[in-house]
Parts: structure tokens; sequence; C-alpha cells
């Protein structure tokens, strides 16, 4: 693949692509335009692809997620957090705890520096947790490693939940998609939302801020009755494809080797706080009464984008599900740094043999 010409490998890329979203369309899969893109892309960059998605279409992908998501949001969500705030701070305090003992034992049992395996072993937002782990010293490809990884776990179990959950329905929901519909003034003004608000968040230099300030802004403007938010599934697909694209070329083979020795500590680490989360999911069906789909999706372990794509799809309580996910991205942004801080300091660590 390395020899190969950056046209070939962009066709390759595109045409896979493609295939592999429509056979999960096909079979009614959540999220088959960004699981598609995404595992056509991991398996190209561990065969030694060099193509790169230009941050920017990221970063553009990403403001148009988060309209997506301002879109499905409402006034509900600070209603049903009101009514239920023990059990949102008992969860959030929860996954904080278990992504620092995570980190702590990474640093113990493995040979990953402390701030790499703190900022690796954060539940919040991949690209943010990457973005801030190189401005403490963290080796920025093994963070990259471990937050993509976990995102791909945790996006094919959600999937499969979702699946499992939705059974027959799943057909519904894809049949009922309108790939072209006709676009108006609607159209235009969600663009410029996406595009204000993202360069916004950007400028402002907030983690995430880019899909952040066009959620909360426009979920204000749509619950306003002053903006109709209009999002056409083409759109949607072309947003996530950069995002899954951004996520699988990072798996390039020379990060893979680097993180060879700590694999089985890392894959450990993930599944243990996947279970974790879903064991308060399954907690939340009886304390909530809420079904078992919209609560394994509040409390997954990130991506926000990636959570947000699988959720529009699948029928679930999006303005429940968003609010977890935003609640526990800023408890990350603001405990990050000193976690990182204390397990580096503090975190036992084996010598090496001679």
């Amino acid at each position: 693949m390395v020899k190969r010409s950056l046209v070939f490998q962009w066709t390759i890329l595109l045409i896979l692509s493609l295939a592999l979203s429509l056979v999960m369309l096909h079979f009614h899969f959540p999220a088959a335009m960004l699981l598609g893109p995404m595992v056509v892309a991991v398996v190209m960059s561990l065969f030694g692809a060099t193509i790169r998605i230009n941050n920017r279409f990221f970063i553009s992908s990403q403001a148009i997620i988060g309209c997506m998501i301002a879109q499905n949001l409402s006034s509900s969500i600070l209603v049903s957090l009101a009514a239920n705030w023990p059990i949102v701070i008992f969860i959030l305090l929860s996954t904080l705890f278990a992504s620092g003992l995570s980190g702590w034992l990474l640093v113990r049992y493995s040979r990953l520096p402390g701030t790499t395996g703190a900022w690796g072993s954060s539940p919040g937002g991949a690209a943010a947790m990457v973005a801030m782990s190189e401005d403490y010293g963290a080796d920025v490809r093994l963070v990259a490693f471990m937050q993509y990884l976990r995102v791909l776990f945790v996006a094919g179990s959600a999937v499969l939940v979702v699946r499992i959950a939705m059974g027959s329905e799943a057909q519904t929901v894809t049949q009922e998609m309108v790939w072209f519909p006709p676009l108006g003034w609607d159209f235009v003004s969600t663009l410029a939302l996406a595009a204000i608000a993202g360069w916004l968040g950007r400028r402002l230099r907030f983690p995430s801020g880019t899909m952040l300030f066009p959620m909360l802004i426009g979920a204000g403007l749509h619950a306003g009755d002053v903006l109709t938010i209009q999002l056409p599934e083409w759109l949607l697909a072309i947003a996530y494809a950069f995002i899954g694209w951004s996520v699988g070329l990072r798996f390039n083979r020379t990060v893979f080797i680097l993180a060879v020795r700590t694999l089985p500590q890392i894959i450990l680490s993930i599944f243990g706080l996947m279970s974790l989360c879903a064991l308060m999911a399954l907690a939340l069906t009886h304390v909530l009464d809420m079904d078992f789909l919209s609560a394994y999706l509040a409390t997954s372990p990130g991506g926000l984008d990636t959570v947000a794509i699988i959720a529009a799809g699948s029928g679930a309580d999006m303005s429940f599900i968003m609010a977890m996910q935003t609640l526990r991205l800023f408890s990350i942004l603001l405990t990050g740094p000193a976690m990182a801080k204390f397990i580096s300091r503090h975190a036992p660590r084996k010598t090496p043999s001679a």
C-alpha cells in the first residue's frame, strides 16, 4: 500500500468505504455510514496507507455533527437532569474514579509513562484528550492509539446493543431516511450555524469546541424556534465518513508496533471500563425506569460524536444521552490535568529488567 499512488489509495478508500457502508445499511446496522469508512480506514492504515484527512474536513464534520445533536436536543434535558441529579452525579463520579483507577493500573502493570496512561484511559472526547495530552508531556501517539481503540470497541458494542434492542425496527429506521429532500433557507442557515459556531469554538481554543459550540448554540436557537435545523442525509453521510476516516487512519503500523507490548493491558482496561458502564446502565434501567438502549448509550465511555451518530438512528432518548455524555466530557476536561499529574507522580511503577 505504501508504494501505491495517493490517487489509487483514495480510490480504494472511497470504493471500499461505500461498498461496506451499503452492505451495513442493507443489514440495517446503525451508524453504517460511520463504521464502514472507519473499518476500511483502519485496515488500509495498518497495511501502510499514507493518505490522511485534512484537519479542516474533520473540524467541519464535527460542526455538522454538533448541529445534528442540537436538532435532537430539547429543554427536557435540564428537567431530566434536575429530577435525577443524585444518580447523574453518581455515574459521573463513578466513571471518573474508574478511569483514574484504569490509568493507575496501566502505569503500575505496564511500561506506559504516567501521563500517557492517564490521558489514554480518560473516557472523554477522544480528539480533545489527544490534543490536551500533548500539552502535558504524554506520548500523543500512544494516547491516540488508546483513545481511538476504545472508540472502535465502544462503537462496535453500541451498534451490537442497538441492533439487538431494535430488532426488526432497525429496518423501519433505515427505510425512513430521506437522502435528497428539497433544500431551502433552513439548510443555508444550518450551514451558517455550523461555520460560525464551529469557528468560534476553535477560535476560543475550547476542547471539542468545534462540536460543542454548534451543539449548544444550535440547541438554543432550535428550541426557541429561531432556527429550524435542516441536515439532509447525504450531508450527514459525508460528515460521518470524514470522522470515520480520520479515526481509522490514525491506526498506523508504527503506533501499533509501539503499543503492542502493552496491548493486553490496554484492551483489559478498555473492557473493564466498558463493563462498569454497562453495569451502571443496567442499574439506570431500574432506578429511572429507562430502556437499556438509552441507558447504555448514555453511560457508554465515548466518544461523544460517535455515540451521537449511533443514538440518532436508534430511537433512543437523545436528550438524556447527550446530556450525560456532555456532562462527562466537561468533567473529564476539568479533572483530566490534575488526574494525569497525580498518576504520573504517585503511581508505583515496575522496574524494567535489565
